[in-house]
């Protein structure tokens, strides 16, 4: 299957393989400097958020990953109101989060099913549950959302921050029949994944981990929150026999174009 064409016909459902990354908008803190930048750009102007998604959507990107922040619910709004049609893929209790030292427990505590009643204005393809809840490893908690997304008629996801240790919790957890969907953080320098380094013993034990999984499995922070050049990156991404789809995050429409133009053509 090749990641870049056509869509994921999963339960009667057409789902893109290339999505819209949405945290440069929400200005989220592990950017470091460009942190604050993405702040006074795009969160706190969602006309400009609105703009990229835009952009984005004309290039030929069909699905956006979009969370209940409201600034972003307002960009993604506006960009509607242009035309913009885009395929919703909901996350569910993503909350305000120091990434260095996460209050699992505060994640714990959002509040998810108002989460999926403001989702479901987008009747999303997947709702995928935040990182922080799922590596908190509360097997109750996750079976009550999981049940509960699926009772509401949607697909279910799960995202990690931690590749390989979440995933091998998962092999032998309560919860492993309840979801199809599984977001995973991968990229050539092994940045932000739960490893020393990720050269070629490292893939192996992951790709062998995440295929005895056997969930469709999205990729984000391909480009190492924008430390990997884009060329490397997608020629990286390409080599992975258990991508299925991959959400790219970008902050300009001259990024937009110079990103998917990219991805759309390899």
């Amino acid at each position: 299957m090749h990641i870049f064409n056509g869509d994921i016909n999963f339960k009667n459902r057409e789902i893109p393989k290339i999505l819209l990354g949405t945290a440069p908008f929400t200005a989220e803190s592990y950017f470091g400097h460009r942190t604050r930048l993405y702040e006074l750009d795009l969160y706190k102007n969602p006309k400009n958020i609105a703009k990229v998604i835009k952009k984005s959507f004309e290039l030929g990107v069909k699905g956006i990953n979009l969370n209940t922040n409201e600034v972003l619910i307002e960009g993604f709004e506006i960009a509607i109101s242009q035309g913009v049609k885009m395929d919703v893929i909901g996350i569910i209790g993503k909350t305000n989060m120091n990434y260095m030292f996460p209050d699992m427990e505060k994640a714990q505590n959002t509040d998810w099913r108002e989460d999926i009643k403001t989702l479901s204005k987008y009747n999303p393809s997947i709702i995928f549950i935040d990182e922080f809840i799922v590596d908190s490893y509360d097997w109750n908690l996750l079976e009550e959302i999981l049940l509960t997304v699926k009772n509401k008629g949607y697909i279910s996801g799960l995202i990690t921050s931690f590749p390989f240790k979440t995933t091998e919790k998962l092999l032998k957890s309560p919860i492993l029949d309840l979801f199809e969907f599984y977001m995973v953080p991968v990229n050539k320098l092994g940045y932000m994944m739960d490893t020393d380094s990720f050269l070629d013993e490292n893939r192996v034990k992951l790709s062998n981990s995440l295929n005895e999984l056997n969930k469709k499995i999205a990729i984000n922070k391909i480009l190492a929150t924008g430390i990997q050049m884009p060329k490397e990156a997608f020629n990286f991404l390409k080599k992975l026999d258990y991508a299925d789809m991959v959400t790219i995050g970008v902050s300009s429409e001259k990024e937009a174009e110079e990103d998917f133009e990219l991805l759309l053509n390899m």
